[in-house]
């Protein structure tokens, strides 16, 4: 058996940074990611950010880095100084449909966006049932944890870097179930980071 053979439908991706003390971000905070940025702007990083989302046609976003994204990448895709692969991805971003979660925000004002009517499980799940690429979850902890705690991710892609945040949110709490995973792939960048990606082992 693979592990994809139990897969029903569109592959489910959860993409992240975590620091070596499991933090999605900083002891400042949600807004917290100065550790993260050094990692985040090398070429190994770049590359694999490219790899991880080549294949997928809906991103999943919380109200945080949806409106972060939306005030820096659309920028970036018309800027002609930028890093090519950079506007790669911004490109992406702006042309792929993007479901937010959020319980505060009424509108969804960038193009290609709507705000979730569900929880992100049963999105996904409403997903899955519709043709099209896989979907992926970009840096947004809560919808990766909501999806951990339903058992509703197919692969996990986790960029290890080589910091200590010394406090703030963790991705991997008590009380998850508990599950396997296989590792398909490893690459370290420049700055020390490692990029792993997990697929999700399954009984038939």
């Amino acid at each position: 058996m693979t592990q994809y053979d139990n897969i029903q439908g569109r592959r489910v991706v959860g993409n992240i940074s975590l620091s070596l003390d499991g933090r999605v971000s900083g002891p400042g905070g949600e807004y917290d990611m100065s550790w993260i940025v050094p990692h985040a702007l090398s070429d190994g990083a770049r590359d694999h950010m490219i790899r991880v989302t080549g294949a997928a046609t809906t991103v999943l976003l919380g109200r945080r880095n949806y409106e972060g994204f939306g005030s820096f990448w659309p920028a970036v895709a018309k800027d002609e100084d930028a890093d090519p692969r950079d506007r790669a991805f911004a490109r992406w971003l702006d042309e792929t449909e993007k479901i937010v979660f959020s319980s505060t925000l009424t509108d969804a004002p960038w193009q290609n966006s709507r705000l979730a009517g569900t929880g992100p499980a049963e999105e996904v799940e409403r997903l899955r049932k519709q043709t099209g690429g896989d979907v992926i979850v970009l840096a947004s902890g809560s919808v990766i944890k909501a999806l951990l705690e339903a058992d509703a991710l197919d692969r996990l892609s986790i960029t290890l870097c080589p910091e200590v945040a010394g406090g703030g949110a963790r991705l991997f709490e008590d009380g998850l179930p508990a599950t396997h995973w296989s590792l398909t792939d490893l690459t370290t960048t420049e700055s020390g980071a490692i990029c792993l990606l997990y697929d999700r082992l399954r009984q038939g």
